[in-house]
């Protein structure tokens, strides 16, 4: 990642997952960058981080305690900034479905806030990081994120003369994240329970927190603004992820939550009109013309999709089986 030796980054939500192993990657390669902000309102977080990247040792890395509600504090922290990771939100779905406004407020408030200061900056890249449940959203959290996505993408068109570019980053939960049911499995295995299942149908696209990093990274290198990014990942069975915990393992039904997915879209059936695609991954340009859409595609040799195609984790063709999920589990010292 050359193209980012001496550029001044910021993220959002910095002392969740992404933010740690962004820190770790930048310096396991070496990327020299002049500045690092890891931007978030969780104080613990911060002092927490603080302690495994500490100033002597990376100087690099600065800590700005913050919230994407405050724009005032935004705008102090993105002095001198020229690239924007927004990752933070309110992210539970049984927990914004009891706090509506509060989700809206960081998710959609947060992102105005956030493209805002960054076209008052003039900031060079910006990258919002979405979620499989803004595709068709059926609860709050995906609501609110694709309206956060919406309001990324049109920032495209009141940029005027600014060379700013937004674009939009779309996956699945990462495996072991708070999000992830993976922590959960964990825990109620070790202690001998039975593991909590909604649905013994249920499935999930599978990426873990390396491979989310090194495609954002990719994104930040390739992206022209207006794109909606999406990684092509293999699938698996909540089941198959639950016996490749224990073999032995039981399930417990719980029946299915308010706002809970039984399989999990990354890109709709609507969205496969404007839906193209390279070796690994998937683009939605979604705010562009057809005359928009074909130059892109002729500028990056990518491809259309087939019509009425639809990205699920349920019709994706490429499942992993239990051996393959615990040597991932196994891989990245879940088990």
């Amino acid at each position: 990642m050359k193209n980012l030796s001496g550029k001044q980054i910021l993220i959002t939500g910095g002392t969740g997952s992404f933010g740690n192993a962004f820190c770790q990657r930048v310096i396991k390669n070496k990327y020299n960058l002049k500045r690092l902000v890891i931007y978030s309102r969780d104080e613990f977080k911060q002092s927490e981080m603080l302690k495994k990247f500490p100033p002597e040792k990376f100087p690099f890395i600065r800590f700005f305690i913050g919230d994407v509600r405050d724009k005032d504090r935004l705008s102090r922290a993105m002095e001198g900034i020229n690239i924007v990771i927004h990752a933070a939100a309110l992210k539970h779905v049984n927990l914004g479905e009891y706090n509506p406004m509060e989700v809206i407020k960081t998710n959609v408030i947060g992102a105005q806030n956030v493209v805002d200061v960054s076209l008052e900056k003039k900031i060079e890249n910006v990258v919002a990081l979405s979620t499989d449940k803004a595709s068709s959203p059926i609860n709050l959290y995906g609501a609110s994120k694709l309206c956060s996505d919406k309001i990324f993408l049109s920032a495209n068109n009141i940029k005027g003369s600014r060379k700013s570019k937004f674009s939009i980053v779309r996956y699945g939960n990462v495996l072991g994240s708070r999000g992830s049911v993976l922590p959960l499995f964990i825990k109620l295995n070790k202690s001998k329970k039975s593991l909590t299942l909604t649905d013994n149908k249920m499935t999930r696209f599978n990426i873990t927190l390396e491979e989310g990093v090194k495609f954002v990274e990719w994104c930040l290198t390739n992206n022209l603004g207006g794109e909606i990014f999406v990684p092509k990942l293999k699938s698996f069975r909540i089941v198959d992820l639950g016996k490749a915990i224990n073999s032995k393992v039981k399930f417990k039904l719980i029946g299915i939550r308010a706002g809970e997915k039984i399989h999990e879209e990354l890109v709709s059936q609507t969205d496969s009109i404007c839906t193209i695609e390279g070796k690994n991954f998937y683009i939605i340009l979604n705010n562009f013309t057809k005359n928009q859409i074909k130059n892109y595609k002729k500028k990056k040799r990518l491809k259309s999709v087939k019509e009425n195609f639809k990205y699920s984790s349920d019709l994706n063709r490429d499942f992993l089986n239990v051996t393959e999920l615990r040597n991932i589990l196994s891989k990245n010292n879940f088990i």
